[in-house]
């Protein structure tokens, strides 16, 4: 599709919605196949999550091109992309304006919070929301401007919009696993309205006339998916998945070693040798957002891999999951949440918290003494992690004999150094097709160096990265509000003004003297370390060493009177 006025880069506004598309359905494989327990119709779960995405960015469409009460040509033509996009033809004219007003009907009963729910409630999405947030605000430009003209009131309608999806998904908010397990919004009545036919249904032909493009074939949607240990990844692809993770080079050894353990395990079985029996319940000691839940999930797949385990799925829970409110009600609750982790991995964070110390706490000693016989009666058909501060959690196993018997296997996750949280950053950038100036770069290293210099106990580490990256898309938009036309670079470039550090003063990054900075890379190739001018940063260099080319994206700030003594 293209003419005059269509906006220069339209596979921009096609490819987003096709991103938007996989988001939605990827994430709704990924709970019917893995946590079909979150859910009460996994089987066609996927399907729902593409009538979500289809009631989605309808909306987008139609709340801006609603906004100024006209239809510019411009518009127009995108509507014929979006129409494709969600029914695989080609529609134009009259049709295309009746099909749109039937839309603007449906659309208009949903609710915001209801298309995006699942990517707030159920725990396994959680991450995927920054992706949603800033698929939602690209579309939402891409209409807004697709005709050059940004009017008051489509300004109005993307501050309104992007105020909508921020209020969803704030800041380094979020519920606690128990909250999102019971927010099921599949379970919701009024959520089902994105199940309209309009999004499933063709658009009427029109009679005569037909153009090539109208013989497309619609296409599929999401086959339901089959719960089938098939899916299974590899111990391969799951220890692959835990080599990507930025930094925990001790966590990495540990658990490859525990892999390594009982895969021998297996082959001497597989001889008619007896077996070496240890618990594999383990504890996980870390602070805040150090990826105990992300190694935790990768430790089940490679246990279901191998067999220990049936499923290896994650439970995610804490105290509010175990404990009851009443007498009589802790034991049974415990029980419940253990057996929905059977054949899997119970988590459970912050667990320090089921016995209060220096108090009278019967529910949670009920809670813990219900754990612990559970971990041992059912050693073979689960595993279970208790996770949470290193102090606590010391104090927690010194506390009670039989759980430092039953859970002596210890994982220490230390925080992530400044250029481990940098390259978090730039890791979540690359997912969400976003672009960095050098003093972008430069202002995120600077930002996240003090941040840690300055930490205590309570440091979010990878959650600091994130927030700065959700901070600085919208500040982008923020930035972005006011031009009346942004070419797609403008789209995907983040600058030095998007990144903000709220916690930090003002004076770290005035009278900073670029030229006394250098910053140190190191060459993935054959390792050497090289102090290199600032300039340099984001841009292809090669290794004296080895002759090995790399992008400089991120490194280790130092001073050159530093780097001279």
């Amino acid at each position: 599709m293209t003419g005059p006025g269509f906006p220069s880069r339209p596979s921009l506004f096609s490819r987003t919605l096709r991103e938007c598309r996989q988001l939605y359905v990827q994430a709704g494989e990924l709970i019917a196949s893995k946590h079909s327990t979150l859910v009460t119709s996994p089987r066609s779960y996927p399907q729902l999550m593409d009538d979500l995405h289809r009631g989605l960015v309808l909306k987008l469409y139609l709340t801006i091109c609603e906004a100024d009460q006209s239809w510019s040509s411009q518009e127009r033509l995108l509507a014929e992309v979006l129409c494709h996009h969600l029914w695989g033809t080609w529609i134009e004219g009259d049709q295309l304006r009746d099909t749109m007003k039937r839309a603007s009907t449906e659309t208009a009963t949903l609710e915001w919070a209801a298309l995006v729910r699942p990517f707030r409630t159920l725990a396994p999405l959680a991450d995927k929301a920054p992706v949603l947030e800033t698929l939602v605000t690209r579309l939402a430009n891409l209409v807004a401007r697709c005709d050059g003209d940004l009017c008051d009131a489509e300004r109005k309608a993307l501050g309104e919009i992007e105020g909508r999806i921020r209020g969803i998904f704030p800041l380094g908010g979020g519920l606690s696993a128990e909250d999102r397990a019971a927010d099921d919004w599949a379970e919701q009545p009024a959520d089902q309205a994105a199940e309209a036919s309009i999004y499933r249904n063709l658009p009427p032909r029109r009679t005569g006339d037909r153009r090539q493009s109208e013989t497309i074939e619609r296409p599929a949607g999401p086959q339901p998916v089959e719960q089938s240990t098939d899916e299974q990844p590899t111990v391969e692809e799951a220890l692959e998945e835990l080599d990507r993770l930025i930094g925990l080079t001790s966590i990495k050894h540990e658990v490859r070693s525990l892999a390594n353990f009982l895969k021998l395990q297996q082959r001497r079985s597989e001889a008619g040798l007896p077996e070496t029996e240890i618990s594999l319940h383990m504890v996980f000691t870390g602070n805040p957002g150090t990826g105990k839940t992300t190694v935790a999930r990768i430790v089940g797949k490679i246990f279901g891999a191998l067999g220990v385990l049936e499923k290896g799925h994650l439970v995610e829970t804490d105290r509010s999951g175990l404990v009851a409110e009443y007498a009589g009600q802790t034991g049974p609750k415990t029980n419940a949440k253990i057996d929905e982790a059977l054949g899997g991995l119970l988590f459970i964070d912050e667990a320090y918290s089921l016995v209060a110390r220096g108090s009278e706490d019967p529910y949670g000693r009920e809670a813990a003494q219900t754990l612990l016989k559970r971990a041992e009666d059912d050693r073979g058909q689960m595993v279970i992690i208790l996770a949470g501060y290193p102090d606590e959690m010391q104090d927690l196993l010194l506390s009670n004999p039989g759980l430092s018997s039953r859970f002596s296997r210890k994982m220490d996750f230390a925080d992530y150094s400044p250029l481990e949280l940098a390259q978090i950053f730039g890791l979540m950038c690359g997912k969400n097709h976003y672009e960095l100036t050098p003093a972008a770069r430069l202002k995120v290293m600077l930002g996240l160096q003090h941040l840690y210099s300055t930490r205590n106990r309570h440091f979010g580490n990878g959650r600091e990265s994130r927030n700065l990256f959700e901070h600085a898309v919208r500040r982008m938009a923020n930035r972005l509000a006011d031009e009346a036309s942004i070419s797609q670079e403008q789209l995907v470039t983040l600058r030095d003004a998007d990144i903000e550090f709220v916690s930090l003063p003002a004076a770290v990054f005035e009278d900073l003297d670029e030229s006394r900075l250098q910053v140190s890379m190191a060459c993935g190739s054959c390792e050497l370390t090289k102090a290199i001018p600032l300039s340099f940063l984001g841009k292809k260099v090669k290794c004296p060493q080895c002759g090995e080319s790399f992008v400089a994206e991120w490194g280790e700030l130092s001073s050159v009177d530093q780097a001279a003594t």
